[in-house]
């Protein structure tokens, strides 16, 4: 047996390792949030971290008053893009894996086996197919041609279906149907409010990777009005070297960009946390 003193060094040694690794992942959301009260000569000066000057509400105005508001439109199509596309891509996922654990019909493994393909293909590696596919239906440099793709999610599909074998009884389906439910009534009613918490689930994941998508809306689009906020500020940084005052706009409108995050994150911590341990408990 370990004696105390060993034992506490072992905890200690984990807890040690514990907050270094929380300080790494907070220490660039902590310059980012200085950053922001800093003008453009304690920027280039590297005096983020400094207590001297606090510009953030100059900093704000500029953002809000450059381009006629151009970084607020790139919010509201950020949210567009991020809120619409994992609303529906998340309940098309849980449609899919509902219908992948709960029906029997031919080939449905093998199909099963293309969307976890699917898993596997990185999403950079089909932009350029999907850019040629949207310019022979007409819509590159639309809204759709960012919302479209998205909506298709191969690991929530996986992920739908898994949750549903945890938490859709066969039993309370029969029952419905016995009732005198449709197949989509029974979907609705029943199947989908128990797979709520992974409706949340899939819905954290795609919408933190749609508002965080990048090359997608880069090959998608030229016009700077339909831009996200991640391809707009990609834009202010390529100017911020031959135009310093550009830096605070960035750094600003960076940390601004974070909050949509956090609120989803935040709001919807309870279902999440309950997604996670699906077929945990029984």
């Amino acid at each position: 047996m370990s004696s105390p003193a060993s034992r506490w060094m072992s905890k200690s040694a984990v807890n040690g390792v514990l907050l270094l690794a929380t300080l790494y992942m907070l220490f660039p959301l902590v310059w980012l949030v200085t950053a922001a009260t800093k003008d453009t000569g304690d920027l280039l000066a590297g005096n983020a971290f400094s207590f001297e000057g606090f510009n953030l509400g100059a900093n704000l105005s500029a953002l809000a008053s450059y381009g006629d508001g151009l970084y607020f439109r790139w919010y509201v199509n950020s949210l567009l893009y991020a809120g619409g596309g994992a609303v529906l891509s998340s309940l098309i996922s849980v449609a899919a894996g509902y219908a992948f654990d709960k029906y029997h019909f031919r080939g449905k493994e093998k199909l099963f086996g293309v969307v976890l393909l699917g898993v596997l293909v990185p999403t950079t590696a089909l932009a350029l197919p999907m850019y040629l596919l949207a310019s022979e239906v007409g819509i590159v440099n639309t809204y759709w041609a960012v919302l479209v793709p998205v909506l298709v999610h191969p690991f929530g599909v996986y992920l739908s279906r898994v949750f549903s074998a945890g938490y859709v009884p066969d039993e309370a389906l029969e029952a419905a149907r016995i009732d005198g439910a449709g197949e989509l009534r029974t979907f609705w009613s029943i199947g989908l409010r128990m797979l709520m918490p992974g409706f949340v689930t899939v819905f954290l994941f795609q919408f933190t990777a749609i508002w965080n998508n990048f090359f997608l809306p880069l090959v998608m689009l030229s016009d700077q009005k339909l831009f996200p906020l991640s391809l707009g500020l990609y834009a202010w940084n390529s100017n911020s070297h031959a135009e310093p005052e550009f830096y605070p706009l960035v750094v600003t409108g960076s940390l601004l960009a974070v909050i949509p995050l956090i609120v989803a994150f935040v709001s919807l911590q309870r279902h999440w946390k309950a997604g996670l341990t699906a077929g945990s408990v029984k």
